[in-house]
């Protein structure tokens, strides 16, 4: 401490470096060698701070807001008899423990306590100026209450000098401590604590408090001196406090400190002395979380980062540079409890402070993007900035999971047999090596600690889009990611555990990683049974089918399969149609599945029933087919993924959200059965007596393929209970559950078990959700044909200024919706876009010879169009739409 300090602290005697405010840490030296004098006032000294905390201890400040957990008048304080309160003294005092002034409340003691002061302070001259200067400076101060900042306020205004306030924000906000203890929320006392602090015996107390001070003095001078320790460290600060919070609770008060920053960030040169003092905090927040594990020892550190976070300023220019990069390693060192908190915390903010919490990160994350060259060499995932930006930005992309519309129950049960599990564990055995991936899909181990899923949230509180970070996308390096994602080592960060960042076309490619390696993997195990066993080799998963019966060869060969061994489901699926020429290099795969959907969700067959009105496809509950069909459907929807091809399937969400885990509930009839869901809103809606008026009761009817009533009672007796304003909820319930769970569950049940005999060691489930699980299958409704002339590549002596090229896009534009897709189909093997859009698909056009009768052809494998130079547009026209018209299969010229 330096002199100017010594000259402000208005209780320390010669010798004594103490500070009666409890406030600035005491160094106490011992000299070697002491005359009698001085350590007679250093006894006094130590003797005047002992009854003090011991005051402190039994009588309390008589401040009903105090935060001091070692105060009695604050609520959390735990009463102790006298002679504990002496010991506990002791243990304050050489901790140099926070010490509260009294409140005007307490006359008695407050005289009482001024004239002890006095008296230690018998030999020590203060003028009027010294008492100023330290009120003026506040160099006493050392955290922060909104009471406090209005006061500094208030006196700087007065003298239009705002420097001493900027030095306490600056020495606050730069402490761990002192930032830890500020803006401190308060509860009034309840009726007995007020009772118990007003009515004691004061004489009786009197007699005790001096017999137990005198004591704990001659405790303090029979025990050796020990230097003082940071409170945080020694788990002695806010205990009380915390255990009475609820989960999503904190001591701070956070509107209090929104009210203080908004005072203050008007003010540039205060709102600079925020930013150098996180400049200063972080680093040393960052090593107490890494290295002291702070926050097991007092949950209290948490309100550091609340009072943080609440600067509107933090993704303003002048934070991203150094301060906010600093922050967000410190914050990415939270534990998973301690994040686990923020975000049930943040989960109750408004939607306009989480969103100004997300752009904060995501600008942080952009910033640096755009500021550096991001390639193979030079990995976005080792920049520590965006990977702790990212961390942070989980948090609050939780919360806003949280703060949502939630379903929290209706899961669909897991399925009673396990799935059969590759073989790729046999394969490890016979290398001799360890399994270092456990099976089944990864879990967050944040949603675990939350208890809770993103699939559990209807709508969160602001859209998911807005989490996607577009330049990320573009620089990230997504095999390598995939690596890191896959070995999970701790010193290399994948963003696909944080798959709420990427957009689908990412995801998808990370998924396609995956898949291949799997296929990889499996064609490794074939050959290595070859060699081993003298097994026949078959690598790939081939399918030989006829066109007239493909159903029959393709579902037959694949129930084979899957009951003999389904790990050969994982392998590169090889389509061959018997009697055409072609190698399947993935067109034919593509007409493949094309086919087998169209033949499958034919209605004539009867496994799925078709509304004309929403366009969609759903189970048939009165279906003649067995169980196994359906299993075989699920197979032919995994393979699809697995293969990366893209299905003309059409089912309402409800489907995707059901294989995701989720059971269906009346919010899903909206697009699965639009017509029921308005009658039954209209139900919830109805303002008159609906059992005298509507005369519903709990038994419901439906109509069979045949047209036959089928009759089904949503409660024992349904057909006696009749449906009132009190149970209409539960009718609806109950009618929702039977329409979209009960009535299909075999079916379902079945089509989800084949379905995830091919992914059910895929990430798929931790990636994607239900929407975008759709997207996967059936690939983008919106076809951009602009986006695609802008990416197609020319070959063999065309370019984009070639005459036919022109021509060619302007026929292709002139066309109708049916027959773009035509084209699309002709071309790619499907009418679909892929993830992304048209604009993600990779097509050629190359030249075809000179002008001729031949029609145009294709490579669907690799999306390459031949186009011969025809002679004119009309011709051109003419040519290209009987080519997109009537072709199918090979060797249609």
């Amino acid at each position: 401490m330096n002199s100017d300090e010594k000259e402000d602290c208005e209780c320390a005697p010669p010798q004594a470096e103490t500070s009666p405010a409890g406030g600035a840490d005491r160094e106490y030296e011992e000299p070697e060698i002491e005359n009698p004098e001085a350590s007679r006032m250093k006894r006094a000294a130590a003797k005047h701070l002992i009854e003090r905390y011991y005051h402190q201890l039994t009588e309390g400040c008589g401040n009903e807001s105090c935060s001091n957990s070692w105060c009695a008048s604050s609520v959390g304080f735990n009463r102790m008899d006298n002679n504990a309160a002496a010991v506990k003294a002791l243990e304050l005092y050489k901790v140099n423990a926070k010490l509260c002034d009294p409140h005007p409340s307490k006359k008695g003691t407050a005289s009482a306590y001024l004239e002890s002061s006095n008296s230690a302070c018998s030999n020590r001259k203060m003028n009027h100026k010294d008492v100023h200067s330290v009120r003026d400076n506040f160099k006493d101060v050392n955290y922060l209450t909104e009471e406090k900042v209005y006061e500094i306020l208030d006196i700087c205004g007065e003298k239009e000098d705002y420097s001493p306030l900027i030095r306490v924000i600056g020495r606050v906000f730069s402490s761990a401590e002192g930032l830890v203890q500020s803006f401190r929320r308060s509860k009034p006392h309840t009726k007995e604590e007020l009772k118990s602090l007003q009515g004691k015996d004061e004489d009786k107390d009197e007699d005790e408090k001096e017999a137990a001070a005198c004591s704990a003095t001659a405790m303090e001078e029979d025990s050796p001196t020990s230097s003082s320790s940071s409170r945080l460290g020694e788990g002695s600060s806010g205990e009380n406090d915390v255990q009475k919070l609820a989960p999503d609770e904190v001591s701070v008060d956070i509107e209090a400190v929104r009210r203080v920053y908004e005072r203050l960030l008007s003010n540039e040169k205060i709102e600079a002395a925020f930013l150098n003092a996180l400049v200063y905090l972080s680093p040393n927040v960052e090593c107490d979380l890494t290295y002291h594990n702070v926050y097991s020892r007092d949950p209290n550190y948490l309100n550091l980062f609340v009072i943080v976070m609440e600067n509107s300023n933090l993704h303003s220019p002048e934070y991203l540079e150094i301060a906010l990069p600093q922050f967000c390693k410190a914050m990415s060192k939270l534990p998973l409890a301690a994040q686990a908190k923020l975000a049930r915390l943040w989960s109750h903010y408004s939607v306009e402070q989480i969103r100004r919490m997300v752009e904060t990160f995501q600008q942080l994350i952009t910033y640096k993007v755009i500021s550096n060259e991001f390639n193979s060499r030079n990995l976005v995932n080792d920049d520590d900035a965006v990977v702790a930006a990212t961390k942070c930005l989980k948090i609050v992309y939780y919360a806003n999971v949280l703060g949502g519309d939630l379903d929290m129950e209706h899961n669909e049960e897991e399925d009673e047999e396990p799935i059969p599990e590759s073989s790729e564990l046999t394969l490890q055995e016979l290398l001799g090596e360890e399994r270092r991936n456990k099976k089944g899909p990864r879990v967050d181990p944040l949603e675990t600690e939350l208890g809770i899923r993103t699939n559990d949230c209807r709508r969160p509180l602001i859209p998911f889009e807005e989490f996607v970070n577009e330049p990320l996308n573009e620089v990230l390096e997504m095999d390598k990611d995939y690596t890191f994602f896959k070995v999970e080592t701790e010193n290399k960060f994948s963003f696909m555990t944080c798959p709420f960042i990427l957009n689908a076309v990412t995801k998808n490619l990370g998924l396609y990683y995956d898949n291949r390696i799997r296929m990889y993997s499996e064609r490794r195990i074939t050959v290595l049974y070859s060699l081993v066993q003298g097994q026949q080799l078959n690598p790939y998963l081939r399918l030989k089918v006829r066109r007239d019966h493909i159903i029959d060869d393709a579902l037959v060969r694949l129930e084979m399969i899957a009951m003999e061994n389904p790990a050969d489901l994982k392998k590169q699926l090889y389509v061959e149609f018997e009697g055409e020429q072609g190698v399947d290099e993935g067109g034919v795969s593509k007409e493949f599945f094309q086919l087998v959907v169209e033949e499958i969700f034919n209605p004539d067959i009867g496994m799925f029933t078709y509304d004309e009105r929403t366009k969609l496809f759903w189970f048939n509950p009165s279906s003649f087919e067995n169980e196994g069909q359906y299993t075989l459907i699920g197979i032919v929807l995994g393979l699809a993924i697995y293969n990366n091809c893209i299905l003309d399937v059409h089912f309402p969400m409800v489907v995707y959200r059901k294989l995701m885990g989720k059971k269906g509930t009346f919010r899903d009839l909206a697009d699965a059965n639009p017509v029921l869901h308005q009658s039954l809103k209209e139900l919830l809606e109805y303002e008159g007596s609906v059992e005298e008026d509507m005369m519903i009761t709990f038994q419901i009817s439906q109509t069979d393929l045949f047209g036959n009533p089928l009759m089904y009672d949503l409660r024992e007796n349904g057909d006696k209970i009749p449906v009132t304003n009190e149970n209409r909820k539960e009718f609806v319930a109950q009618y929702s559950e039977y329409m979209l769970n009960k009535s299909v569950e075999k079916q379902f049940k079945a089509f989800r078990r084949g379905f995830h005999m091919v992914t059910n060691e895929s990430p798929l489930k931790y990636l994607f959700r239900p929407e975008e699980i759709e997207l996967l299958i059936c690939g983008s409704r919106n076809l951009d044909f602009l986006a695609l002339e802008e990416t197609t590549e020319y070959d063999g002596g065309y370019n984009r200024d070639s005459r036919i090229i022109k021509e060619f896009w302007e026929t292709l534009h002139s066309f109708g919706e049916e027959q773009k897709r035509l084209f699309l189909q002709f071309t790619t093997g499907t009418d679909r876009a892929p993830v992304g859009g048209l604009g993600k698909l990779k097509m050629i056009i190359a030249k075809n010879g000179p002008d001729t009768d031949r029609l145009p052809t294709s490579h669907t494998c690799f999306n390459v169009l031949l186009l011969p130079e025809y002679s004119s547009k009309e011709k051109l026209r003419e040519r290209l739409l009987k080519a997109i018209t009537y072709a199918k299969g090979f060797g249609m010229l």
